[in-house]
């Protein structure tokens, strides 16, 4: 499979440079008979788009989209769905020091060494965040068949910036929902919102950039989603997330916690829902997941976010046209912290993930009506 798309029955192949003229996806597999425009796949994008405050990069993209085939008389035809957005506010002026000095944290050296000198080294080329935007193209598509058809939601917030952490264990999955984006932060909770935005911007002012902890939330997923072994449900949504820049780190339930715990505290006892008859689990350490596929539990896990590696300070690096250490200082405009901009983006990857194992089981059928 082409290294630019995700999915087997439904697959995003991602193309375009964060500086070229365009970016974007075609949607392939999707099923006939849903209805679409862009209404529904802007949304998305405006939450992901850059410039909306002061804690983002200043680049002001409008991220509007265009789909250009897949789509006849307001319904998926089930030909292949393309989707572009025009690049409209670049600059590069700033990055040509970076071919022959790579950029500490940055793909610049490994780019470079692996393809030659040839890659687009502009914005990072095809190693920018921007490309995440492709990710919501495909994302919104997904999100909109699980919603109206298999009564999935799937939620994505800011658990932690920094040293600051929300606690999420005892709030209800519509308060979640319902309080995610009501700050510039994406934190459920508005006064730790405020903590961590003031953070962020102590940061930027001191030249720095921070990380931290996206959770998600995937509720309403059937039982039996997966192939074990190698395409398990944590392999395939891991190989997803780990396609997103910055992503460090990945956990399922109780993750590295539970590595501490004894297995009498880590095991979740199954019971009856007397409400439904359904076997459930009275805790959910195992994320929703045994063995590779749901157990009929939400999916949660957590993904980490290095901090973001252009940042105003002196950094030491090489010069390869003559093989001697040298400095740079990184301008431009970038995020202090890419986490805030990122919750729809983990929403998209699990969202084309589930979407795919989903028409793989037959639940979804391959014209709906």
């Amino acid at each position: 499979m082409p290294s630019n798309t995700l999915g087997d029955c439904f697959t995003l192949s991602s193309f375009g440079e964060s500086h070229g003229q365009c970016i974007g996806a075609i949607i392939d597999g999707c099923p006939a008979g849903l209805r679409l425009s862009e209404a529904d796949v802007q949304p998305l994008l405006d939450l992901r788009k850059p410039g909306q405050s002061i804690i983002t990069t200043q680049r002001r993209e409008t991220d509007t989209v265009e789909i250009l085939s897949g789509v006849f008389n307001g319904f998926t035809t089930g030909a292949p769905i393309s989707m572009i957005i025009w690049n409209k506010d670049s600059d590069s002026r700033s990055y040509d020091d970076f071919v022959s000095k790579p950029r500490p944290g940055h793909a610049d050296y490994t780019a470079f060494s692996k393809y030659g000198g040839f890659n687009d080294f502009r914005g990072s080329g095809r190693f920018s965040g921007r490309l995440t935007a492709t990710i919501a193209m495909g994302g919104a598509v997904a999100l909109k068949i699980l919603k109206n058809y298999l009564n999935i939601e799937i939620i994505s917030y800011t658990k932690s910036i920094g040293d600051i952490t929300m606690d999420t264990a005892d709030i209800p999955f519509d308060t979640l929902s319902k309080n995610r984006y009501l700050n510039d932060v994406r934190c459920p909770d508005q006064d730790i919102a405020m903590r961590m935005r003031d953070l962020i911007l102590s940061a930027r002012r001191e030249g720095d950039s921070l990380g931290g902890v996206i959770e998600c939330v995937a509720q309403g997923v059937p039982v039996g989603l997966g192939e074990p072994i190698f395409e398990s449900i944590e392999s395939e949504i891991s190989k997803g997330i780990f396609s997103i820049p910055a992503v460090k780190g990945l956990e399922f339930g109780s993750g590295f916690s539970g590595s501490a715990m004894r297995g009498s505290e880590n095991n979740d006892s199954f019971s009856i829902d007397k409400s439904t008859g359904k076997i459930i689990t009275d805790t959910n350490k195992s994320g929703g997941i045994l063995g590779g596929i749901t157990d009929g539990m939400p999916i949660v896990f957590r993904v980490a976010f290095k901090p973001a590696a252009s940042i105003p300070k002196p950094q030491k690096t090489v010069d390869l046209k003559d093989m001697t250490e040298s400095q740079l200082i990184v301008s431009g405009r970038h995020d202090p912290c890419v986490v805030p901009r990122a919750p729809p983006v983990v929403d998209s990857i699990t969202a084309i993930v589930l979407l795919d194992f989903c028409l793989k089981s037959n639940l979804v059928p391959r014209v709906i009506r």
